[in-house]
C-alpha cells in the first residue's frame, strides 16, 4: 500500500523546479540565450582552485582504501576539527570538534537540528518571507511549523508579532540571515532584540527555546559588510552552514550543524544528531568531500558578480517603478510585483521570456523573486524586457 502523505507531496511540486523546466522547454524552442531563466538558486561561478587541488591530492595521494572507507557517524574528525577551529577564529567563540556535525548540505542540518531540541507536536516559528522548503522539513519532525507575518517594505523580522505568537508550545525559532527570497541581512539590533525576547519567554516558560539559524548565503554580502552572526546573540543556537554557495559546490551536498558553545546540550547534540542520521538513513556526507573541504576553510568562489548582477538588477527595477528592498547579501531581489497577484505578474513576465517566482510560496503575497546566479550578460541582455513588461502596465 502507497503512502498517502508522500502521495499527496505530488500535488503540491515546487513552483520553483516548474518555472526552471518550463525555461529548459522554452529554450529549446528559442535558444536558452533568449530565455531570462531568474527562477533557481543555482550557483553560477566554479568553484575555487583549492578545492579541485584538494580532490586531486587526495585521490592521487591517498590509499584509496583508507579514502574511500567509513568515517564516524558523527563526521570526519579532520573536517570536525577545521570547522571548528574557523569559527572560532572568525567569530570569537570557542568551538570545538565536538560542536560541528556534517550533514548534505543546509537541508541536512535543518532536518537533523530540528529533531535534536523538538518532540513531535511542538511548535517552531520562522518568519515570512520564509524558504518553501522549511515546511516539509518541519513536518517530517512531527512539529508543527507557524509563520510569523512579514515586514514590509525592509522585511526585517517583525518581532512584535513574534513575541505574541512565542508561547509556551514553542520550542525552536528557525530565521535565514541573509534571507532567501529577499537577499535582507538581518541588523545587529534586530538579533539583539530577538535575543532578549528568546531569553525572556524561555525564563518564563521554564525551558530553553532554541535557535536554528539557516546561514548557506553568509559569505554572499555586498558592500564590503559582515553578516551579523546570530550565534554571537543567543547562546542556545544551531547554526545550519552549506557549502552549496559559498564554494559552489550544491552537487556536493556539504554542510554542518554548529552547536554553539554554552548551549543547553553542548556536549550530547552532536551525539544525538548521529543517532537522529540511523533513524533518517543521512549516513553522514561522503568522506572526500568533508576532507577536501577541510582544506578550503578559508577560501570562498569568486561571488563578487553577485553584487554586479544585483546593481544592475536593482538601478532597472527602480527606475521603472518597482518597490524593492536593496539585497544586502545572497543572490536574490524581491520587488513587489505590478499588481496585487503575483502569479499573473509571472504569466504576463513570461510574454517577454522573463521566468520569475511568485511569491505566494514564501509566505507573502504580491511579490516575485529574482534568482540572479546567471552571467552577468545575460542579466543586461534581459533589462530591455523588464522595461517592456513595465510598459505593459503603463498602457
Amino acid at each position: 500500500m502507497l503512502n498517502e502523505t508522500y502521495r499527496a507531496m505530488l500535488n503540491n511540486k515546487s513552483v520553483i523546479r516548474e518555472t526552471f523546466m518550463y525555461g529548459r522547454q522554452r529554450a529549446a524552442q528559442i535558444g536558452s540565450e533568449n530565455v531570462f531563466d531568474y527562477s533557481l538558486g543555482n550557483p553560477s561561478v566554479p568553484c575555487p582552485p583549492e578545492f579541485t587541488e584538494a580532490m586531486q591530492t587526495l585521490l592521487a595521494q591517498e590509499e584509496p582504501v583508507s579514502l574511500h572507507g567509513y568515517c564516524p557517524s558523527q563526521g570526519d574528525p579532520g573536517f570536525r576539527t577545521a570547522v571548528a577551529a574557523h569559527l572560532t577564529e572568525t567569530f570569537g567563540l570557542p568551538y570545538a570538534q565536538k560542536h560541528i556535525f556534517p550533514t548534505t548540505g543546509a537541508a541536512g542540518a535543518i532536518a537533523h537540528a530540528i529533531r535534536a531540541v523538538t518532540q513531535p507536536g511542538d511548535e517552531v516559528l520562522t518568519f515570512a518571507p520564509y524558504f518553501p522548503e522549511y515546511g516539509p522539513y518541519v513536518a517530517g519532525t512531527g512539529a508543527v511549523l507557524r509563520v510569523v507575518p512579514p515586514q514590509a517594505p525592509t522585511f526585517q523580522p517583525n518581532l512584535d508579532a513574534f513575541a505574541q505568537m512565542l508561547t509556551e508550545k514553542v520550542t525552536c525559532v528557525l530565521i535565514n540571515t541573509p534571507n532567501n527570497p529577499t537577499g535582507v541581512v538581518y541588523s545587529a539590533d534586530t538579533l539583539t532584540r530577538m535575543a532578549a525576547i528568546l531569553t525572556e519567554k524561555s525564563a518564563r516558560y521554564g525551558h530553553n527555546i532554541f535557535l536554528v539559524s539557516d546561514e548557506p548565503y553568509r559569505d554572499i554580502v555586498f558592500d564590503g559588510k559582515t553578516v551579523p552572526y546570530p550565534a554571537a546573540f543567543y547562546p542556545h543556537t544551531l547554526t545550519c552552514f552549506s557549502y552549496s554557495k559559498s564554494l559552489s559546490l550544491p552537487g556536493e551536498r556539504l554542510g554542518y550543524v554548529a552547536v554553539r558553545p554554552g548551549c543547553e546540550g553542548e556536549d550530547i547534540l552532536v551525539d544525538m544528531m548521529s543517532q537522529i542520521s540511523r533513524f533518517t538513513g543521512h549516513n553522514c556526507p561522503p568522506s572526500i568531500i568533508q576532507r577536501a573541504v577541510s582544506r578550503c576553510q578559508k577560501v570562498t568562489s569568486d561571488l563578487s558578480v553577485y553584487q554586479t548582477n544585483m546593481e544592475l538588477l536593482y538601478e532597472k527595477l527602480t527606475a521603472l517603478g518597482f518597490e524593492v528592498e536593496r539585497p544586502g547579501g545572497t543572490f536574490y531581489i524581491f520587488p513587489k510585483a505590478l499588481e496585487e497577484d503575483a502569479n499573473a505578474f509571472c504569466r504576463k513576465a513570461r510574454e517577454f521570456d522573463l521566468l520569475l517566482v511568485p511569491s505566494d510560496s514564501f509566505g507573502v503575497k504580491g511579490y516575485v523573486r529574482l534568482a540572479y546566479c546567471i552571467d552577468t550578460e545575460k542579466v543586461k541582455r534581459s533589462l530591455p524586457a523588464f522595461e517592456k513588461l513595465a510598459d505593459a502596465y503603463r498602457k
